[in-house]
């Protein structure tokens, strides 16, 4: 094995990220596989296989170190209260929607172990969901690559726009989560 390569390394980090369930990590290893340099099957897979597996570690630990853990859920306590309000609104959806949904998408497992549901059908439900998430988000980039390359060369370009695009984004990300935290 070759350490050197921006393969070995880029499927290492998809593990190593996907693990705690990064969707930019995913989104980047479906635009270096429409670049070639790495495969597309073996990224997804990858990244389904330790995303499926960095939550149900998460799940454990809310299941078996509740007081080691509940120190560090007090700084959450809005966080927790979208949580809870998600799962009871969703149910098992909720395993599925948290994946997309950042800030939440670490505490919705913790909860649900605090909770006492059942690990049985969290590991199922959660298999199927690390399966359309990664799937939805590693396709939607790799086939939108062009788009995705296109912008960061004409960034290069305009280098001032990048974080002027960030702020808008953010700030739209940000107002947006404001309005249905409010709801």
């Amino acid at each position: 094995m070759d350490f050197s390569s921006l393969e070995t390394w880029g499927y290492l980090a998809i593990a190593f990220f996907s693990f705690g369930g990064s969707m930019l990590i995913v989104a980047t290893a479906g635009v270096f596989a429409y670049l070639g340099h790495i495969n597309l099957t073996y990224a997804l897979l990858i990244a389904i296989i330790f995303n499926f597996l960095g939550d149900n570690f998460l799940f454990y630990l809310g299941r078996y170190n509740k007081k080691d853990i509940q120190k560090y859920l007090i700084k959450h306590q809005r966080k927790l209260a979208i949580t809870r309000l998600l799962m009871k609104k969703y149910g098992v959806l909720a395993i599925f929607i948290q994946k997309f949904i950042y800030g939440v998408k670490t505490l919705i497992p913790i909860v649900m172990a605090l909770s006492k549901y059942d690990f049985k059908k969290f590991v199922i439900y959660n298999f199927f969901a690390s399966i359309v998430f990664v799937l939805t988000v590693g396709l939607a980039s790799y086939y939108s690559s062009d788009a995705i390359i296109a912008a960061f060369n004409y960034l290069k370009t305009k280098p001032y726009l990048a974080p002027l695009a960030l702020i808008i984004i953010g700030g739209g990300i940000w107002q947006y989560l404001k309005k249905v935290e409010k709801k």
